[in-house]
């Protein structure tokens, strides 16, 4: 057995671009005692390698199953219980496979069977399985060759019909060399029809229509580099929206049968044309597909095309403020949510808390909260719980407490949650403590999200680099929680000047401006913060996108006219404990379904 150097990586998804000469194929061939990978075990592994036609190495060893081979298996194989005795068990040769199979694309005569007898024993080895490109010469075979050329694809029919130099045995090596030949046979069959790579060759293997892969022109005159596609229908409206690293490969997948969702193939029969936007890396394509969501709303994208449908939670302008839902934020705003019904759950909850009231007469500045709430029902507005009036001076602390909460000046509601929530544990009314519990999490997510969103949103201009994958540098000018210019410098190109460069042609962001005249609350923000909502005018889903990116390893940042940095009092510092409750919660769940499930 002779292994040459294994390559460090397996095959990634953007190297499926690669010439059929230059990839390297390792086909294996498994001798079993039986058919089931659960049931059963490997008593012979046979793999060779080969590229462009040369054979790199080979690998054979027998394999202890830990049983007898059954008689019916012996005499199909010629493979003894005595042969397999003293042959090392797969614990010992999995390793040793799997070194020599690294970074190759994965052959086998029946990809299923042997290929699920593998995993099967990496599972049992606890051995991680590698992402392999895996490759039928059953299905390649099917695809090609015609019902009447081929009227089986048995290992022994395809390898006399196409002329293999080595004949099929049984015997792992054997059937392995065999099917090499057989692989470099399909290949020059498709070689005449324009499959001259990795990818097209798995393109090429699923059966789709004649009209579907018609429609692969549209890709051609695509650039191999990210950026958005927008595939156009018959008046020329815009049907789907979609971001891509490599936009040709990506745009030629919808022409395949890799692409299986029935909405796709339906959008695909409509499309005329693929328009293209180039970008200068993956956050810009991710930018411009959420702008160009919201402009086009196609019809077969599910996500991200109405964010003026998001609702708010945010305090009314009256003497005795309360909550109120709204589409459109205001400086003392909590948001987005998804539903009004998830945005007045949480105000129910914050108001509980901070004693924010419920009822809905509007009372003006000179009357008196608490009036209008009988005895009996006052513990209905948590404002009126003391059952005294209070006087819209005396009530303005309550509203001032909603907006330190919110501005992350103030934790104390939160801590108020989680005291209630650890007295109702220590009485062991459970659930009761699981209910504040939840409600106290989607509290924390929601601050969290804004005070998140808002950090980035009120920074006038931030600069970013990231080392890019090909090397280089790529760089992003945010201004407002909004992307205002994007772009690269190659490998050994000087950065500097490509950042001025970016930030002189960079768009003017102005953020969205309240009333000017707006009063400044004693010991709060600036004149100029109190003119604003949360996020400036920024799209929430945009300043999200240009978070994550902020936050992966690697991310620097150059420039910054304000401090990046999210409230010391905000709900940042909740997140451990946020996360040990959802825990908790999940694992309450898990016992939920399994008494369900046992009981049933």
């Amino acid at each position: 057995m002779s292994t040459p150097a294994p390559r460090p990586a397996q095959l990634a998804f953007d190297d499926l671009d690669t010439p059929l000469y230059d990839t390297t194929f390792v086909v294996v061939d498994l001798e079993t005692t039986g058919t089931s990978p659960d049931g059963d075990a490997i008593t012979e592994i046979g793999a060779v390698k080969v590229r462009g036609g040369e054979v790199l190495g080979e690998f054979a060893t027998l394999v202890d199953p830990g049983r007898a081979i059954p008689p019916q298996i012996v005499q199909i194989t010629g493979i003894t219980t005595a042969m397999v005795r003293d042959a090392p068990r797969i614990e010992a040769v999995l390793p040793g496979f799997l070194e020599f199979a690294a970074g190759a694309v994965l052959v086998a005569h029946n990809a299923r069977f042997d290929i699920g007898f593998l995993k099967a024993a990496a599972g049992r080895c606890a051995t991680a399985w590698p992402a392999f490109q895996v490759l039928c010469t059953v299905q390649l075979a099917r695809r090609i060759l015609p019902r009447d050329e081929a009227p089986t694809v048995r290992l022994s029919a395809l390898a006399e019909l196409l002329g293999a130099q080595t004949r099929p045995t049984h015997r792992a090596l054997d059937d392995a060399r065999a099917t090499v030949d057989v692989l470099h046979a399909l290949i020059g069959r498709v070689g005449n029809l324009g499959v001259h790579s990795l990818s097209e060759l798995a393109d090429y293997l699923p059966a789709v229509t004649k009209r579907l892969r018609s429609k692969r022109f549209l890709a051609e005159n695509l650039p191999a580099a990210p950026g958005v596609y927008l595939f156009r229908g018959p008046s020329d409206e815009v049907l789907y929206v979609g971001t891509a690293v490599n936009l040709r490969r990506r745009v030629r997948t919808y022409f395949t049968g890799s692409e299986t969702r029935p909405r796709m193939r339906e959008m695909v029969a409509l499309a005329t044309r693929v328009e293209h936007v180039l970008c200068a890396h993956r956050l810009e394509a991710g930018v411009r597909e959420l702008r160009l969501l919201v402009a086009h709303t196609p019809p077969y994208n599910r996500r991200s095309k109405f964010p003026q449908r998001a609702w708010w939670i945010t305090l009314t302008d009256e003497a005795f403020p309360r909550f109120t839902s709204t589409r459109t934020p205001s400086r003392d705003s909590l948001g987005p949510f998804g539903s009004r019904a998830a945005a007045a759950e949480i105000a129910a909850t914050v108001a509980e808390y901070c004693g924010l009231r419920t009822c809905t007469t509007r009372i003006p500045r000179t009357g008196h909260h608490g009036a209008d709430c009988p005895p009996v029902t006052v513990g209905d507005c948590p404002a009126g719980k003391s059952g005294t009036l209070s006087t819209a001076s005396e009530y303005a602390s309550t509203a001032q407490a909603v907006r330190d909460l919110f501005d992350g000046r103030c934790d104390l509601p939160l801590h108020a949650m989680r005291e209630r929530l650890e007295t109702c544990s220590t009485a062991e009314n459970f659930e009761i403590a699981a209910r504040i519990r939840d409600r106290t999490v989607a509290v924390v997510r929601a601050l969290r999200r804004t005070q998140r969103l808002a950090a980035l949103a009120r920074i006038a201009e931030l600069v970013a680099a990231r080392r890019a994958e090909t090397g280089g540098w790529d760089f992003a000018v945010i201004r407002y929680g909004r992307l205002a210019a994007a772009g690269s410098a190659a490998r050994g190109i000087p950065p500097m000047p490509i950042v001025d460069a970016l930030i002189a042609s960079a768009e003017t962001v102005l953020p969205t401006r309240l009333d000017a005249t707006a009063p400044t609350l004693p010991g709060t923000d600036s004149p100029d913060d109190r003119c604003h909502p949360p996020l400036r005018g920024a799209p929430p889903e945009e300043t999200a996108l240009l978070i994550n990116w902020l936050e992966q390893p690697g991310t620097r940042i150059v420039h910054t006219t304000h401090g990046y940095a999210e409230p010391r009092l905000g709900a940042g510092p909740w997140s451990a404990w946020t996360e040990r409750a959802e825990a908790a919660a999940q694992t309450e769940a898990a016992g939920r379904d399994y008494l369900t499930s046992t009981e049933s």
